[in-house]
Protein backbone atom coordinates (compact mmCIF):
# COMPACT_ATOMS: atom_id res chain seq x y z
CA UNK A 1 0.00 0.00 0.00
CA UNK A 2 1.13 3.55 -0.76
CA UNK A 3 2.45 6.06 2.04
CA UNK A 4 0.75 8.97 2.97
CA UNK A 5 2.07 12.19 4.60
CA UNK A 6 -0.57 13.63 7.74
CA UNK A 7 -1.97 17.08 6.86
CA UNK A 8 -1.19 17.64 10.88
CA UNK A 9 2.10 17.51 12.71
CA UNK A 10 0.16 16.34 15.66
CA UNK A 11 -2.13 13.61 14.07
CA UNK A 12 -0.95 10.81 16.26
CA UNK A 13 -1.86 12.95 19.55
CA UNK A 14 -5.39 14.30 17.89
CA UNK A 15 -5.96 10.53 16.87
CA UNK A 16 -5.43 9.21 20.38
CA UNK A 17 -7.27 12.27 22.07
CA UNK A 18 -10.35 11.12 19.69
CA UNK A 19 -10.10 7.20 20.51
CA UNK A 20 -10.20 7.93 24.15
CA UNK A 21 -13.59 9.90 23.56
CA UNK A 22 -15.12 6.69 22.23
CA UNK A 23 -17.48 5.00 25.09
CA UNK A 24 -18.09 1.92 22.86
CA UNK A 25 -13.77 1.46 22.94
CA UNK A 26 -14.02 1.71 26.79
CA UNK A 27 -17.09 -0.09 26.71
CA UNK A 28 -15.82 -3.61 25.79
CA UNK A 29 -11.95 -3.09 26.37
CA UNK A 30 -10.35 -2.05 23.00
CA UNK A 31 -6.95 0.03 22.99
CA UNK A 32 -5.46 2.09 20.41
CA UNK A 33 -1.73 0.00 19.79
CA UNK A 34 -0.38 1.86 16.58
CA UNK A 35 -0.97 5.23 14.90
CA UNK A 36 1.11 6.26 11.86
CA UNK A 37 -0.31 8.30 9.00
CA UNK A 38 -3.00 6.32 7.49
CA UNK A 39 -2.80 3.35 9.52
CA UNK A 40 -4.07 2.36 12.50
CA UNK A 41 -4.70 -0.78 14.70
CA UNK A 42 -6.75 -1.64 17.79
CA UNK A 43 -6.58 -4.45 19.95
CA UNK A 44 -9.26 -6.39 21.74
CA UNK A 45 -8.61 -8.71 25.00
CA UNK A 46 -11.08 -11.73 24.29
CA UNK A 47 -13.55 -11.66 26.75
CA UNK A 48 -16.51 -13.65 26.99
CA UNK A 49 -19.39 -11.08 27.60
CA UNK A 50 -18.46 -9.46 23.61
CA UNK A 51 -19.19 -13.15 22.54
CA UNK A 52 -22.30 -14.69 20.07
CA UNK A 53 -24.11 -18.16 21.09
CA UNK A 54 -21.45 -19.98 19.81
CA UNK A 55 -18.60 -18.55 22.20
CA UNK A 56 -17.25 -16.70 19.33
CA UNK A 57 -16.33 -12.92 19.36
CA UNK A 58 -19.85 -11.62 18.26
CA UNK A 59 -19.78 -10.17 14.60
CA UNK A 60 -21.05 -6.79 15.80
CA UNK A 61 -17.79 -6.36 17.85
CA UNK A 62 -15.47 -7.20 15.08
CA UNK A 63 -17.30 -4.91 13.07
CA UNK A 64 -16.93 -2.10 15.57
CA UNK A 65 -13.03 -2.86 15.21
CA UNK A 66 -12.81 -2.79 12.01
CA UNK A 67 -14.83 0.26 11.20
CA UNK A 68 -13.13 2.26 13.90
CA UNK A 69 -9.52 1.17 12.61
CA UNK A 70 -10.66 2.31 9.58
CA UNK A 71 -11.84 5.31 10.48
CA UNK A 72 -9.29 6.57 12.18
CA UNK A 73 -6.39 5.42 9.33
CA UNK A 74 -8.28 8.16 7.59
CA UNK A 75 -8.45 10.63 10.71
CA UNK A 76 -4.81 10.81 10.46
CA UNK A 77 -4.66 12.26 7.22
CA UNK A 78 -7.01 14.80 7.82
CA UNK A 79 -6.78 18.68 8.69
CA UNK A 80 -6.57 19.81 11.99
CA UNK A 81 -10.30 20.92 12.00
CA UNK A 82 -11.80 18.06 10.35
CA UNK A 83 -14.72 15.34 12.10
CA UNK A 84 -14.26 12.17 10.62
CA UNK A 85 -17.60 9.94 9.89
CA UNK A 86 -17.76 6.40 8.51
CA UNK A 87 -20.27 7.01 4.85
CA UNK A 88 -20.25 2.89 4.00
CA UNK A 89 -18.77 -0.01 4.49
CA UNK A 90 -18.36 -4.08 3.33
CA UNK A 91 -17.34 -6.34 5.56
CA UNK A 92 -16.54 -10.17 5.41
CA UNK A 93 -16.74 -12.33 7.91
CA UNK A 94 -14.32 -15.04 6.97
CA UNK A 95 -13.86 -16.90 10.30
CA UNK A 96 -15.24 -17.41 13.52
CA UNK A 97 -12.81 -14.72 15.90
CA UNK A 98 -11.47 -16.94 18.57
CA UNK A 99 -8.75 -16.68 20.68
CA UNK A 100 -6.97 -14.96 22.77
CA UNK A 101 -7.66 -11.67 21.54
CA UNK A 102 -8.08 -9.50 17.98
CA UNK A 103 -6.07 -7.20 16.33
CA UNK A 104 -8.06 -4.96 13.78
CA UNK A 105 -5.98 -2.66 11.54
CA UNK A 106 -6.86 -0.34 8.81
CA UNK A 107 -4.73 1.22 6.29
CA UNK A 108 -5.93 3.92 3.99
CA UNK A 109 -6.13 3.00 0.58
CA UNK A 110 -7.36 6.31 -1.28
CA UNK A 111 -6.76 9.76 0.70
CA UNK A 112 -9.44 12.20 -0.66
CA UNK A 113 -9.99 15.56 -0.16
CA UNK A 114 -13.78 14.74 1.29
CA UNK A 115 -14.19 11.05 0.87
CA UNK A 116 -11.44 8.27 1.64
CA UNK A 117 -11.44 4.82 0.88
CA UNK A 118 -9.40 2.33 3.63
CA UNK A 119 -9.25 -1.18 4.04
CA UNK A 120 -9.82 -2.60 7.44
CA UNK A 121 -8.11 -6.42 8.43
CA UNK A 122 -9.27 -7.76 11.96
CA UNK A 123 -7.15 -10.84 13.06
CA UNK A 124 -7.36 -13.19 15.77
CA UNK A 125 -4.64 -14.46 18.00
CA UNK A 126 -4.21 -17.75 19.46
CA UNK A 127 -1.64 -19.70 21.23
CA UNK A 128 1.31 -17.35 19.08
CA UNK A 129 -0.79 -17.55 15.81
CA UNK A 130 -2.11 -14.71 13.89
CA UNK A 131 -5.48 -15.76 11.45
CA UNK A 132 -7.44 -13.12 9.78
CA UNK A 133 -11.35 -13.26 11.08
CA UNK A 134 -12.67 -10.41 8.83
CA UNK A 135 -12.15 -7.48 6.24
CA UNK A 136 -13.95 -4.54 5.36
CA UNK A 137 -13.63 -1.94 2.27
CA UNK A 138 -15.18 1.59 3.77
CA UNK A 139 -15.58 5.24 2.52
CA UNK A 140 -14.76 7.55 5.41
CA UNK A 141 -15.73 11.38 4.97
CA UNK A 142 -13.90 14.63 6.41
CA UNK A 143 -16.24 17.12 7.42
CA UNK A 144 -13.97 20.58 8.39
CA UNK A 145 -14.70 23.16 10.44
CA UNK A 146 -18.22 21.96 11.28
CA UNK A 147 -19.03 23.72 14.50
CA UNK A 148 -19.26 20.75 17.90
CA UNK A 149 -17.82 18.34 15.56
CA UNK A 150 -14.15 17.40 16.32
CA UNK A 151 -12.38 14.42 15.92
Amino acid sequence: MKDFAAQDENYESRVRESFSKQNLMKTIGASLTKVLPGEVEISLGFRDDLTQQHGFIHAGVVSTLADTACGYAAFSLMAPDAAVLTVEYKINLLSPAVGESLVARGKVTKSGRTLTVCAGDVFALKNGEKKMVATMIATIMSIPGREGLMG
